[in-house]
Protein backbone atom coordinates (compact mmCIF):
# COMPACT_ATOMS: atom_id res chain seq x y z
CA UNK A 1 0.00 0.00 0.00
CA UNK A 2 2.88 2.56 0.65
CA UNK A 3 4.29 2.07 -2.37
CA UNK A 4 1.46 2.75 -4.02
CA UNK A 5 0.76 5.81 -2.17
CA UNK A 6 4.53 6.82 -3.18
CA UNK A 7 3.96 5.66 -6.47
CA UNK A 8 0.94 8.25 -6.95
CA UNK A 9 3.04 11.22 -5.21
CA UNK A 10 5.20 10.87 -7.79
CA UNK A 11 3.48 10.60 -10.58
CA UNK A 12 1.98 13.77 -9.63
CA UNK A 13 4.81 15.48 -9.13
CA UNK A 14 6.47 14.24 -12.48
CA UNK A 15 3.31 15.76 -13.72
CA UNK A 16 2.58 18.81 -11.95
CA UNK A 17 5.36 19.90 -10.14
CA UNK A 18 5.55 20.13 -6.38
CA UNK A 19 2.55 22.41 -6.14
CA UNK A 20 0.50 19.77 -7.52
CA UNK A 21 1.26 18.23 -3.28
CA UNK A 22 0.27 21.89 -1.82
CA UNK A 23 -2.96 22.25 -0.25
CA UNK A 24 -4.98 25.14 -1.94
CA UNK A 25 -6.25 27.22 1.00
CA UNK A 26 -7.75 30.90 2.01
CA UNK A 27 -7.70 32.47 5.63
CA UNK A 28 -8.83 35.29 6.92
CA UNK A 29 -7.44 38.09 9.62
CA UNK A 30 -10.83 39.33 10.15
CA UNK A 31 -12.58 35.25 10.03
CA UNK A 32 -12.59 32.35 12.15
CA UNK A 33 -13.47 29.27 10.02
CA UNK A 34 -17.04 28.15 10.92
CA UNK A 35 -17.11 31.31 13.33
CA UNK A 36 -19.61 34.47 13.29
CA UNK A 37 -19.22 37.21 10.80
CA UNK A 38 -18.50 40.52 12.55
CA UNK A 39 -21.53 43.25 13.04
CA UNK A 40 -19.45 45.43 11.07
CA UNK A 41 -19.39 43.27 8.41
CA UNK A 42 -23.58 43.00 8.31
CA UNK A 43 -24.71 45.02 4.98
CA UNK A 44 -26.29 48.37 5.87
CA UNK A 45 -29.77 47.73 4.67
CA UNK A 46 -32.56 45.31 4.62
CA UNK A 47 -33.02 46.27 8.49
CA UNK A 48 -29.42 45.83 8.93
CA UNK A 49 -27.24 48.39 10.95
CA UNK A 50 -23.58 47.20 9.79
CA UNK A 51 -20.46 49.08 8.06
CA UNK A 52 -20.55 46.97 5.08
CA UNK A 53 -17.03 46.40 5.96
CA UNK A 54 -15.43 43.94 3.65
CA UNK A 55 -13.17 41.69 5.65
CA UNK A 56 -9.44 40.82 4.45
CA UNK A 57 -9.08 37.52 2.23
CA UNK A 58 -5.49 35.97 1.78
CA UNK A 59 -4.71 32.12 -0.40
CA UNK A 60 -1.91 29.94 -0.38
CA UNK A 61 -0.81 26.57 -1.94
CA UNK A 62 -2.35 27.59 -5.62
CA UNK A 63 -1.82 25.25 -8.81
CA UNK A 64 0.91 25.78 -10.45
CA UNK A 65 -1.10 26.46 -14.03
CA UNK A 66 -3.52 29.26 -12.14
CA UNK A 67 -3.24 32.09 -14.77
CA UNK A 68 -5.95 34.31 -12.56
CA UNK A 69 -8.18 33.77 -9.56
CA UNK A 70 -11.81 34.69 -9.15
CA UNK A 71 -12.88 35.26 -5.66
CA UNK A 72 -16.70 34.84 -4.69
CA UNK A 73 -19.44 35.41 -1.51
CA UNK A 74 -22.37 33.51 -1.72
CA UNK A 75 -25.25 32.90 0.72
CA UNK A 76 -26.15 29.23 0.56
CA UNK A 77 -29.02 29.99 2.89
CA UNK A 78 -30.94 32.45 1.53
CA UNK A 79 -34.73 32.09 0.60
CA UNK A 80 -34.45 32.75 -2.67
CA UNK A 81 -33.98 28.92 -4.08
CA UNK A 82 -30.96 29.93 -5.51
CA UNK A 83 -29.08 31.42 -2.69
CA UNK A 84 -27.94 35.04 -2.95
CA UNK A 85 -24.34 36.04 -4.62
CA UNK A 86 -22.84 38.95 -1.77
CA UNK A 87 -19.48 39.80 -4.28
CA UNK A 88 -17.77 38.69 -7.06
CA UNK A 89 -14.26 39.69 -8.28
CA UNK A 90 -12.46 38.22 -11.30
CA UNK A 91 -9.47 38.88 -13.64
CA UNK A 92 -7.34 39.10 -10.18
CA UNK A 93 -3.66 38.72 -11.10
CA UNK A 94 -1.93 35.01 -10.72
CA UNK A 95 0.80 36.50 -8.55
CA UNK A 96 -1.74 37.65 -6.10
CA UNK A 97 -1.91 35.81 -2.81
CA UNK A 98 -4.90 37.89 -1.27
CA UNK A 99 -7.41 40.87 -1.32
CA UNK A 100 -7.42 43.40 1.13
CA UNK A 101 -10.43 44.84 3.15
CA UNK A 102 -10.13 48.23 1.06
CA UNK A 103 -8.79 47.40 -2.36
CA UNK A 104 -8.76 44.78 -5.24
CA UNK A 105 -5.74 43.72 -6.76
CA UNK A 106 -4.77 46.50 -10.47
CA UNK A 107 -6.42 44.97 -12.86
CA UNK A 108 -9.06 43.12 -11.31
CA UNK A 109 -12.69 43.42 -11.93
CA UNK A 110 -15.86 43.44 -9.72
CA UNK A 111 -19.07 41.85 -11.43
CA UNK A 112 -22.71 42.39 -10.45
CA UNK A 113 -23.99 41.01 -7.14
CA UNK A 114 -27.83 39.28 -6.75
CA UNK A 115 -28.36 42.88 -6.66
CA UNK A 116 -27.49 43.81 -10.08
CA UNK A 117 -24.06 45.85 -9.35
CA UNK A 118 -20.81 45.13 -8.80
CA UNK A 119 -19.43 45.59 -5.38
CA UNK A 120 -19.21 43.85 -1.78
CA UNK A 121 -22.37 43.84 0.07
CA UNK A 122 -21.76 41.93 3.60
CA UNK A 123 -24.81 39.75 4.99
CA UNK A 124 -28.14 40.34 5.96
CA UNK A 125 -30.10 37.65 6.83
CA UNK A 126 -33.99 37.31 7.99
CA UNK A 127 -34.67 37.98 10.99
CA UNK A 128 -34.56 34.60 13.50
CA UNK A 129 -32.54 32.60 10.76
CA UNK A 130 -28.76 31.64 10.74
CA UNK A 131 -27.48 32.14 7.25
CA UNK A 132 -23.79 30.21 5.78
CA UNK A 133 -21.47 32.70 3.95
CA UNK A 134 -18.72 31.27 1.61
CA UNK A 135 -15.75 33.23 0.38
CA UNK A 136 -14.70 31.25 -2.36
CA UNK A 137 -11.51 31.33 -3.86
CA UNK A 138 -10.95 30.06 -7.82
CA UNK A 139 -7.88 29.20 -9.34
CA UNK A 140 -8.33 29.65 -13.15
CA UNK A 141 -6.84 28.69 -16.48
CA UNK A 142 -7.17 31.97 -18.17
CA UNK A 143 -5.74 35.12 -17.45
CA UNK A 144 -9.62 36.98 -18.43
CA UNK A 145 -12.63 35.91 -17.72
CA UNK A 146 -14.61 36.72 -20.71
CA UNK A 147 -17.97 37.28 -18.90
CA UNK A 148 -20.28 39.15 -20.58
CA UNK A 149 -19.68 43.07 -19.39
CA UNK A 150 -23.30 43.64 -17.38
CA UNK A 151 -23.15 40.13 -16.62
CA UNK A 152 -25.23 38.58 -13.80
CA UNK A 153 -23.87 36.69 -11.36
CA UNK A 154 -24.76 33.47 -12.22
CA UNK A 155 -23.61 33.94 -15.66
CA UNK A 156 -20.41 34.82 -14.44
CA UNK A 157 -20.31 31.99 -12.13
CA UNK A 158 -20.84 29.64 -14.98
CA UNK A 159 -17.91 31.76 -16.84
CA UNK A 160 -16.07 31.21 -13.60
CA UNK A 161 -16.67 27.66 -13.05
CA UNK A 162 -16.07 26.59 -16.81
CA UNK A 163 -12.39 27.59 -15.75
CA UNK A 164 -12.08 26.70 -12.44
CA UNK A 165 -9.15 23.93 -11.99
CA UNK A 166 -9.11 24.53 -8.01
CA UNK A 167 -11.06 26.04 -5.20
CA UNK A 168 -10.66 26.94 -1.98
CA UNK A 169 -13.24 27.92 0.51
CA UNK A 170 -13.88 29.97 3.63
CA UNK A 171 -17.25 29.84 5.70
CA UNK A 172 -18.60 31.37 8.27
CA UNK A 173 -22.13 32.27 9.90
CA UNK A 174 -24.25 35.36 10.17
CA UNK A 175 -27.41 35.50 12.19
CA UNK A 176 -29.84 34.79 13.94
CA UNK A 177 -30.53 38.65 14.37
CA UNK A 178 -33.16 39.90 15.92
CA UNK A 179 -36.21 42.51 15.46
Amino acid sequence: MKTKALWAAATLVATFGTSALADFSVTSSDLTPGGQISNAQYWSDFGCTGENARPEISWQGAPEATKSFAVTFYDQDAPTGSGFWHWVVFDVPANATGISSDSIPAGAMEGNTDLGQPGFFGPCPPIGREHTYTFTVHALDTDTLEAPEGATAALTSFFINMHSIEQATLSVQAGPRSE
